[in-house]
């Protein structure tokens, strides 16, 4: 592991701010944030333009963009004690795996309601 030079007395880190970038560890869990994080506001943006395009009720499109961040707001607390239970890295893959399981269920329903663009 390399060593830093630290300042006298302060024990701050002396470089750059892409310091980090130099372990690859942090590079990768970076990069794989910002990836996510894409896909997260692209899915955000879709489901506020599908809602737009089903049915343009103001109420409506702002109800879904709140909703988004509903499960979020519902399960952070949960999902933290469960986390310091449970076998961490397991957890994150069958959470992963359902999530990727309703993002594929809610594709299918959109798909297949493709003729019908009022929802009927």
């Amino acid at each position: 592991m390399k060593t830093e030079e630290r300042s006298p007395g302060t024990g701050d880190i002396q470089g750059s701010a892409w310091s980090p970038f130099r372990y690859t560890v942090f590079t990768v869990l970076w990069v794989a944030t910002v990836v996510s994080n894409i896909g997260s506001w692209m899915q955000n943006a879709a489901a506020g333009w599908l809602m737009t395009s089903l049915r343009p009720q103001p109420f409506e499109v702002a109800l879904v963009q709140a909703v988004t961040t509903l499960p979020m707001f519902l399960f952070s607390l949960p999902a933290g004690a469960l986390a310091d239970i449970v076998d961490r890295r397991r957890l994150l893959i069958v959470v992963q795996i359902a999530g990727v399981a309703v993002a594929a269920l809610f594709a299918i329903f959109v798909w297949s309601s493709g003729s019908h663009p009022t929802g009927c």
